[in-house]
């Protein structure tokens, strides 16, 4: 299947919207919640969001 995104950059392969690395059906994106990925994209989603979380907690302790 292929799809077409009025906010990805094909010369970076980035999200403009984002304004990060795109990857289908995260957080934010216009795919997200619409349709179902393969497992692949489900791991990469799931890397993200554990690399998500450990920001925050590094941030946290900064500001103690």
């Amino acid at each position: 299947m292929t799809f077409s995104c009025k906010n990805f950059d094909f010369n970076t392969e980035d999200c403009l919207k984002l304004k990060t690395d795109c990857i289908m059906g995260r957080p934010g994106c216009l795919l997200e919640g619409k349709v179902t990925f393969s497992e692949e994209i489900e791991k990469k989603l799931k890397d993200l969001e554990d690399t998500s979380k450990e920001r925050k907690k590094r941030r946290h302790k900064r500001q103690d």
